[in-house]
């Protein structure tokens, strides 16, 4: 039979129940029409199944009248009426299954039968990741185009210190930095290129970010040209290739942002505003090469070569190697390990190197959609790293593995006697755990962490009387980052979101954080009176200590600036900020990625 082997068969069925159905004695009741066949009835299917029995027959005695007597002709073939009721299969009782059975077997066509080739997917596109603490949770593009992708982003904030710091500074903060203000914090306005495997990206900065990230590093004061100002609007600009082997390969090179903490330099991605230290402390950017390779649509190794620790240029001239692994082998699980070492980044001081290892987990343990708590994450982040590098005569040394014995170590405030190279290391976790609720409208993540970062080469210096990463490499009079300068710290935050929209995010958060010695921004402030005494006013240098008067006291010790101040052997004339072990904060933030 081998009619059945041919697609144009495939109604057949439906014909022949039709002609079955027109066969019936009709209803002579001229008020009341014919009713249509029910396709879901048992016994409609019944019927159908003895009309295609019936066609079968007609088409046997058919084809064995042609055998005898030559081609049929064509009318014969097509006295069937064609008017159907098609069977809706997802709908049909298992007594239409043999029907179904029989009207669907494959195509003789050998093309049909031949395997398909699996095609390559986009690395991690298989799997819903929007989930991820440091991932945006936009689930839709907002615009596209076959040459560019569009990228919008705005973060207000207004944040309130308990300290109440009179000249509404904040400091040990890489995303929060004014008080009982309203300020945006980022305008983001970029997007991606992609055409003809060639790539490239941007995204600008104009707000907060502009002024606060470049303050952190101190490579522009090497040299010339004003890299920090040439860069400051810049939050990512690369470009580069993609080739297409393996499940991918990208080169780019250019200003991208690092991965180092987890938490993603824009905050909308995050799960709370104001991370732990171990996120905050660590690099929010490189400048320089990497190199993306996908074995696998689930894993990613990215080597980097670049100048440095967060830096638009080199401290000195070793440059920095880093990579990083991806690992996703479950859609609910996602591990990452960041790791640096070989630059030598501490401003005037080029025989010292870095080395650091972060490392971390999430988790989505809980996962029922349509329920009132429809998901449950956690992160897990743990860092460990060091500086290195020995004593000379002019340089102070450091090492990795405690306190160690160094006959060219100078004196120092935390070691008189000399001798001694101080620990110089970090070590740090952060502990988040997200829950959302009603398909996602409203997000709740409990969390925080601690380090212990002693040399505070890490720590990030409070900007007392304007003071940056390039003059605290001069002198940091207030609080110094000298080599065994103790620095453990603490902190905790509640963070509740409300999201009407996948590209807005309403934001309220709780943050504490407590320093083992005098660090957070205390109601005086931490700005002086200017020249001339005009109150909270920077006077430009703040490598040295500054007078009651305002003025500068040129020196970088403390009985120096005493005397320089006119009061010799008394700090009464001498300006001191107002720092505390403690920070409470609240702030409210609104969120818009597109």
């Amino acid at each position: 039979m081998g009619y059945a082997q041919t697609p144009a068969q495939v109604d057949a069925p439906a014909k022949v129940a039709a002609l079955h159905e027109s066969a019936a004695v009709p209803d002579v009741s001229p008020a009341r029409p014919a009713a249509a066949p029910d396709p879901t009835s048992p016994e409609d299917i019944a019927k159908e199944l003895a009309a295609m029995k019936a066609r079968i027959e007609i088409l046997e005695a058919e084809l064995k009248s042609r055998n005898l007597t030559g081609p049929a002709p064509a009318a014969a073939l097509l006295a069937v009426p064609v008017a159907v009721t098609p069977i809706r299969t997802a709908e049909a009782s298992p007594a239409a299954a043999p029907a179904q059975a029989m009207v669907s077997q494959p195509s003789s066509d050998s093309s049909a039968s031949a395997p398909t080739k699996k095609e390559k997917i986009e690395p991690f596109s298989d799997w819903d990741w929007t989930w991820l603490n440091g991932n945006p949770r936009n689930k839709d593009t907002a615009f596209d185009s076959k040459f560019f992708t569009p990228e919008i982003r705005a973060d207000i904030t207004y944040n309130y210190d308990f300290n109440k710091p009179i000249d509404n500074s904040i400091g040990g903060s890489s995303e929060i930095f004014r008080s009982n203000e309203i300020q945006l914090e980022q305008l983001g306005i970029g997007g991606d290129f992609h055409y003809d495997n060639v790539r490239a990206r941007f995204m600008t900065q104009f707000g907060m970010y502009s002024a606060t990230t470049p303050r952190n590093d101190p490579s522009p004061a090497k040299g010339q040209w004003d890299l920090d100002t040439a860069d400051r609007y810049i939050a990512e600009a690369y470009g580069g290739y993609h080739i297409n082997a393996l499940n991918g390969v990208n080169i780019d090179a250019g200003i991208f942002l690092s991965y180092i903490g987890l938490f993603s330099y824009y905050n909308a991605d995050n799960w709370a505003y104001q991370p732990s230290y171990v996120s905050s402390n660590t690099p929010w950017f490189f400048e320089g090469l990497r190199v993306q390779i996908f074995p696998t649509p689930h894993l990613k190794i990215e080597p980097w070569f670049i100048n440095g620790w967060q830096s638009y240029g080199s401290a000195n001239s070793r440059k920095g190697l880093g990579g990083q692994i991806k690992w996703t082998p479950r859609p609910w699980v996602n591990i990452i390990s960041n790791n640096y070492g070989l630059g030598h980044d501490d401003l005037y001081i080029p025989n010292r190197g870095r080395i650091h290892t972060d490392n971390s987990i999430e988790v989505k343990y809980f996962d029922r959609p349509g329920q009132t708590l429809d998901k449950m994450a956690f992160s897990f982040t743990g860092d460990l790293g060091c500086e290195f590098g020995p004593s000379t005569a002019t340089l102070a040394g450091v090492s990795c593995f405690g306190d160690r014995r160094d006959s060219k170590a100078q004196p120092s405030s935390n070691f008189p006697q000399g001798g001694i190279d101080p620990k110089q290391s970090f070590i740090g976790y952060m502990l988040y755990n997200r829950m959302w609720f009603k398909k996602d409208l409203y997000g709740l993540t409990v969390g925080g962490g601690q380090i212990n970062n002693p040399g505070r080469y890490l720590v990030l210096v409070p900007p007392i009387n304007g003071e940056t990463a390039p003059s605290a490499a001069i002198n940091a009079p207030y609080f110094s980052g000298n080599p065994g300068d103790p620095f453990k710290a603490w902190d905790s935050s509640i963070t509740f979101d409300y999201m009407p929209r996948q590209w807005l995010t309403f934001r309220w958060e709780y943050d504490y954080r407590h320093a083992s010695v005098p660090y957070w921004t205390g109601h005086g402030g931490i700005t002086p009176p200017g020249p001339g005494g005009v109150p909270y006013t920077n006077n430009g240098f703040p490598q040295y200590f500054a007078c009651l008067n305002g003025n500068s006291s040129m020196q970088e010790t403390l009985s120096a600036a005493e005397t320089a101040c006119g009061s010799p052997g008394s700090t009464s004339s001498v300006w001191f900020p107002d720092l505390r072990k403690d920070e409470s904060i609240v702030d409210i933030d609104i969120l818009v990625k597109f």
